[in-house]
């Protein structure tokens, strides 16, 4: 029986409500398709505080964790991946690519012309099946929050 490996992934998006990218580099499993940042849960660890920590060390900024937007399990030839992807906000800091090979902010309606991880598409496909744009989803993405939020 293979592995079930809990990750998460996070959509931020910035004021244009362009999404964040993340194209893994040639020396990781998966090579050269694009993902949303994120990674392994720990063992113990919510997949919400995963995911801050994740984005940390990766990208060395701080998001908010909000809405879950997709549950998706994909059994690749090595393991099955359980990816949670999470609406998230960036609190402090500007993403930069430290473990990956490049970052990009790619509008919306564009996210299909990216090559992606099997696992992500799901998620791609969930924030496109509203409208041409998404409306929906960005205007939840990019609502204003307050702190009890």
């Amino acid at each position: 029986m293979k592995r079930v490996i809990h990750v998460v992934g996070a959509v931020i998006c910035n004021e244009q409500g362009d999404v964040l990218c993340a194209l893994r580099g040639s020396n990781m499993s998966l090579p050269n398709v694009w993902e949303f940042p994120g990674g392994k849960v720990e063992e113990g660890e919510s997949p919400e505080a995963a995911l801050v920590r994740e984005i940390r060390e990766e990208l060395g900024c701080t998001i908010s964790v909000g809405e879950l937007l997709a549950d998706v399990f994909h059994e690749y030839e090595h393991a099955i991946v359980h990816l949670r992807t999470y609406e998230a906000r960036l609190v402090d800091g500007e993403p930069r690519a430290r473990e990956h090979a490049e970052l990009r902010w790619v509008p919306l309606q564009a996210l299909r012309s990216l090559e992606w991880a099997p696992a992500d598409i799901p998620t791609v496909e969930a924030l496109l099946v509203e409208g041409e744009a998404q409306k929906g989803v960005l205007d939840v993405l990019m609502r204003p929050r307050s702190i009890d939020d």
